[in-house]
Parts: structure tokens; sequence; C-alpha cells
């Protein structure tokens, strides 16, 4: 059934208007000191028209470019749409960036203000201020640590309370500004700048305009079956395009309610808490509740730890079927399993109530989606890109294979160009790279967003085969995808990180961190000793174990694509040294570059 048209209306006159309709009913909720906040859409239309006229009177121009550094929170959103409401541009920036990346992501967007969650994000722009000619001033939520502030700079920066209070005072003389902003604002005016991760570079800052967030937001309800009553936990970076559709786009355009937690370190607890009906997780968050559910049935006593194995075994044969399309005798398997064990597997991570559970972003291993469904959590896959406003395509909750990504959403055209690369066309496809008009051209062809993602299409479905420039040829000429091969291995909850090296080689190989948390259990119940992460990897049983791990994945697999030989990183891929993105994606090229010498031991 397709949803009802939208409202033709930018997100910021889509908040006044929620805020007319319904302004008492709760559009989000902070949990502070273990207390859950609510608050209503009118007083959070009252408070971003207090902050968009606070960052006027400290001299935001309009057209204007607001940085925001900060894990997810009230204030964040509150920025955004203050920023909107006086009509500016909102640039998120992820805050786990050293500060070269925050200089450079600052710089090249011309931030004219910047708001930062603490101390520690307000030195990293201190820092950078030479290199930030327009900056007018620094909006900090938090207080304490202010008076650290060194006495050059105290001028320049400013309490997000503050900030309230300015604008407060702002709008009383100037009450017409934002209704006059919103009359003249239009969908194809620029409402964010999100930086891409830079696994390949340089982010790129992707401009998207409102007519792009209403486009997406249309094709996300319908396939998704979104409606006002549902609820989200808003805990990966806002500066994502993924977390903002779930926490601007979609609740302000449909009324519904976000949660914000106390922090990134307190999901699962938040979950148990709120229940939320959707879920949204990157593979590596499915991997990582997959792993804690499978601890927690080893150290679990045997006649329960049977119960699960059997219950697993009895509902797996039909995790791709929606519940309406099982047979009796499924419906009655998976009641007795549910009543058993899956009731208390859900509760456990938080999931009791999901109506729907996403997964995006990246490859995720088929086996963990299946597992999820098996035990009752509604996971489908879906994908999306920045340059796409987001997701464009998932799995129809009635039509589900393993593997796929599903099929297009409302208002999304694609084709499969000749190399296999996807090729899409819609109202959500961006409106270009800032500053960057050769790449905008080479993104974008005859209104064609080309996506640089290889895929396959099976029975309507389409599956990511890999990214078009990470295809290997090995020296035998034999054509590699190194996700599949990466996303079998990573099935194991001991293995965090894989990557692959078989381009011009005579067999593939790879580099493996550990799962430091589930290596680290299993070493404590084998009584071995370690007192750090490289101590734990360069144990001899523990290769042994990461060995049958990837004789395990090499089973299935055909025997080009084979593991032959591996090398065990002895610490953590780090953001800092350039070896992964804020999202945590692989550096392929930085990694290659670092471990050369490794890699070449792998081949003597």
């Amino acid at each position: 059934m397709t949803p009802p048209a939208l409202p033709p209306l930018t997100l910021a006159q889509m908040l006044r208007e929620q805020a007319r309709l319904r302004p008492g009913a709760i559009a989000i909720r902070q949990k502070d000191f273990g207390i859950w906040n609510p608050i209503g859409w009118q007083t959070w239309l009252r408070r971003a028209r207090h902050v968009g006229h606070g960052l006027r009177a400290l001299g935001l121009p309009a057209g204007g470019h607001v940085g925001v550094i900060s894990e997810n929170r009230l204030e964040w959103v509150l920025a955004q749409l203050g920023t909107s409401l006086v009509g500016a541009i909102t640039v998120g920036v992820y805050p786990t960036s050293p500060t070269p990346e925050v200089a450079w992501v600052l710089a090249h967007a011309d931030v004219d203000v910047v708001i930062c969650e603490d101390q520690e994000q307000t030195d990293k722009v201190i820092a950078a201020r030479a290199q930030l000619p327009r900056l007018r001033a620094i909006v900090v939520m938090e207080k304490k640590g202010l008076r650290n502030t060194p006495p050059e700079h105290r001028g320049l920066v400013k309490s997000f309370d503050e900030l309230e209070r300015l604008g407060a005072q702002h709008e009383a003389a100037h009450p017409a500004l934002v209704d006059e902003v919103l009359a003249g604002q239009t969908l194809d005016d620029i409402a964010l700048m999100i930086y891409t991760s830079g696994s390949t570079g340089k982010p790129k800052g992707a401009m998207i305009s409102y007519g792009n967030i209403r486009a997406v937001v249309s094709g996300i309800v319908e396939r998704l079956g979104l409606d006002p009553d549902t609820t989200h936990l808003s805990y990966l970076p806002l500066c994502h395009v993924a977390e903002q559709m779930l926490t601007t786009f979609v609740p302000i355009y449909l009324g519904s309610q976000v949660n914000f937690g106390e922090s990134i370190r307190t999901v699962q607890e938040d979950l148990r808490e709120i229940a939320p009906t959707m879920f949204l997780g990157v593979p590596r968050i499915w991997e990582k509740l997959h792993a804690s559910i499978q601890i927690r049935m080893q150290e679990t006593g045997r006649l329960r730890r049977v119960l699960f194995e059997r219950a697993i075994a009895a509902c797996e044969g039909f995790a791709e079927k929606a519940p309406a399309q099982r047979t009796i005798s499924e419906k009655l398997r998976f009641a007795l399993a549910w009543l058993a064990i899956f009731r208390a597997l859900q509760n456990f991570i938080g999931l009791r109530r999901a109506r729907v559970a996403l997964t995006g972003a990246a490859p995720i291993p088929p086996a963990v989606v299946r597992f999820f469904r098996t035990i009752g959590v509604p996971l489908v896959e879906v994908y999306g890109l920045t340059e796409s406003t987001g997701m464009i395509t998932g799995q129809r909750f009635d039509h589900v294979r393993i593997g796929t990504v599903g099929e297009p959403t409302l208002g999304v055209e694609h084709r499969i160009g000749a190399d296999g690369e996807l090729l899409v066309r819609g109202g959500m496809v961006f409106a270009g790279y800032y500053k960057s008009p050769e790449a905008t051209a080479a993104a974008i062809r005859d209104g064609w967003l080309y996506t640089g993602d290889v895929v396959r299409e099976e029975g309507g479905q389409l599956r990511i085969v890999d990214r078009l420039k990470d295809i290997m040829i090995t020296a035998g000429g034999k054509n590699l995808t190194p996700s599949e091969i990466e996303n079998t291995m990573k099935a194991s909850p001991f293995i965090r990180e894989f990557i692959v090296i078989a381009d011009g080689r005579r067999f593939a190989s790879a580099l493996v961190q550990i799962d430091f948390e589930t290596v680290g259990k299993w070493a404590e119940s084998q009584r071995i000793a370690f007192t750090h992460f490289r101590s734990l990897a360069e144990n001899p049983k523990v290769r042994e174990l990461i060995e049958s791990e990837i004789a395990r994945g090499n089973a299935q697999l055909a025997p080009v694509a084979q593991i032959k030989r591996f090398h065990l990183f002895t610490k953590e891929l780090d953001h800092d040294e350039g070896e992964v993105t804020a999202t945590m994606k692989v550096r392929r090229a930085s990694i290659y570059q670092a471990y050369a010498a490794e890699i070449e031991a792998l081949y003597r």
C-alpha cells in the first residue's frame, strides 16, 4: 500500500507544522542521570527558534554554515533545526575525528559558527583556529571545562545556555525573522552538508537539499511500514546520513518519537529500557550483539544450551519467511522456541517490541542476519549512500532473500551499467559535492547517480557484489570479490576485521584483527594468561583458534577464494593513524602500505 504523499514542505517548515498539529505530544526523550526527560513538539520548535536567533546574534549570516561536533543528544537536533529555521546550513563532524581531520572538514566547509559537545571538542576547534578565517563563535553544550579555555579565546567561546538566552532576546527584537525565512524557503535549498567517510581520500561534502530529504522519506516510510507510533533509539553518529534519516528526516515528517540515551556506551541498556519499535544497527553492532548472545549461551548451563541449539535448528529453515507466511507447524515450532529461549534473548538485547530492524551502511555476514531472523528479530537489509540521501533499496517483509538488499524504494529508478555498476535516479539524488564540480560531474551523469557498487539482480532483488574499485584479479586471472570472503570470515565472533590480499597475487591471504572482547573471554575460559591486546594476539593458542575459524570459513568458499595464509594484527586498527575512517571503514590503501612488510612475508 502506497502511503499518502508528504506535504511539499521543508524539514524546518514541517517542524513548525508538527508543533501546530500536536504541540504537547512527545517528540524527543533524552536520558539524563537515569531519567528519561520528554520534550514536546512545541518545545522543540520554541528552543530551536531561540538557537537559530542566537546564531544570528553571534553573526551567522543567512546561508551561513554551522558545524556540529557531538555525540547524539537533544542539543544536536536543536542546533540543526535552529540553523534551518534561520536559513543556514548544518555541517556535522564526527566527534571521534582527530584534530587534523576536524580542521580539514571545518575549513573546507567554510563554517561560521561551531557547536561543540564539550571541552575536548572545543580544544580541537581552537587548535584549528588559524585555518578557520570565517569562524565567529564556538558554542559549547556542556559548561564544565569552559574555565579551561585559554584566555585569548574566551571571547570566542559561549555556552549553549547563553546561546539560547541570546536567541530569546534576539527573537524579541526580530519576532518575524523565522516566519520570513520559512516563507521563502524552498525544497531546492540546501539543508545539510554531510561529509563522506573518506575511505579512499579526503572526505567530500555532499550537499543535501530539503527536496532530497522529502523524496527519500517517502520510500523509507512505504518500505518499512513506519507511522506516527514508531519509536527509535538514536545513537549512531548524526553526521552520518543513516542516523539522520531516522532521527530527523522521518520523525519530523511523520510526527514519531526519537530517544537519546546517555551515551554510545549505554546502547544495550537503553534498548532494554525503551524497547523501541524500530532499530538500526550497522553490521558491527549486529555482530557484537550476536557475539554477546553466543558468549552468554556458552556461559549458561548445559540444559539451556541444548535447548538453544535445538530451538535454532528447529526454526532456522523458515528464517526468511514473514510470520504470516509460515505454516501451522512452523508457527507452533516458533511459539515453543520463543517461550523456551527466544523471548529471553529478545529481552536480553532489548528488541522484544521491534516491528522492524535494519542493517546497512556496510556488508553483513548472511549467517548473522539468519540468526537474528531465526530468533524472531525482524531484521532486513537495506542499502543507500550519502549521495542518495540514505536508504534507496530495502527488503520487503514478505519477500526476504538473505544476502540481498531488496528492491528499490518508492520513487527510485535504477539500472545496471555494462560493468555491473548500480545507477540510480530520482529526487533523492544529492545536489553535488561542495566546492568540487569535477567530483560532482563524475558522480552524476545525465541525471543518473553512479554508485560505485557492483550488483547482481536476482528475482527482482539486488545483491551487492562489491565496490567497483575493490574487485581483485589474482595472478592467475581469477576475479575475486573481497567483501564476500571478508563477510564469510567475520561471521566468526572471534574475528573483528578481515582484510583480503589477492590483487596480482598467486593466492589469497589476509590481515586479521581479533575481537579483543570475545577472544579475551575465550582465553580466560581456557586459562590462557594475557595482559593486553598484543600479548593475546601473539599467543599460539589464539592463532590456532583463528586458524580453525578461517578453515571453517574456507569450507564455504570456492577454492580460488580460500585464504591460504594470514597475519594477525598486534593492535587494534586506529582512526587516528588513518587505518580506518570515522565510521570504522577500513582504508585498504593505508593498511596495505603500513603493513607492506608483513604482506610480503605471507608470499615468501
